[in-house]
Formats: C-alpha cells, structure tokens, sequence
C-alpha cells in the first residue's frame, strides 16, 4: 500500500491536487490509480513472492482510490499464492 500511497502523492503534486496528510487518509480518498502503475507495483513484488502473478488480478481501467485497489488486488493474490504454493496466509 505504501507504494500506490506514493505513486499518488507524487501524481499529485504533479497535477496540483491537494491530498490529506496522513497516509490512511490518502488511501481513503477519491483519486484515480491507473492500472499501469499498479501492474508495474506487482512486477516489483513478484520476486518476492517466487512467481509472476496473472495480469487478471488487476483491473483494467485502474481504481478510485488507493484503498479500492488493495482491497480488490489482495484476495486475488492471495488465490494465486494459495494456488502456486499451496499455502494459506
């Protein structure tokens, strides 16, 4: 999260828009995640993680905030870490 949190913060200071302060509060607010930075978070995690995950875990047409993104991106990663490693979290 801390990573879509910073993608934001730097797109809008870019584009002149005002954020709240506090990170949760970022994460809340209504602000447009293109789809590409978030494919482009999850390339970086896929190391971590021992394999690359589906490009259906991310949904085309990005997300209306940082929060929406996390909460539909997780449980599908979670299914894939499930699927390829047999592991529950």
């Amino acid at each position: 999260m801390d990573e879509l949190i910073g993608s934001v913060t730097a797109t809008a200071a870019v584009k002149g828009i005002a954020l709240p302060g506090a990170p949760a509060d970022i994460a809340s607010a209504a602000f447009d995640v293109d789809s590409l930075v978030v494919v482009s978070i999850l390339c970086a995690v896929e190391p971590i993680l021992g394999f690359e995950l589906s490009e259906s875990v991310v949904r085309t047409g990005g997300y209306s905030s940082v929060r929406s993104a996390v909460d539909q991106l997780m449980p599908l990663v979670e299914a894939q870490w499930v699927s390829k490693k047999g592991i529950k979290t």
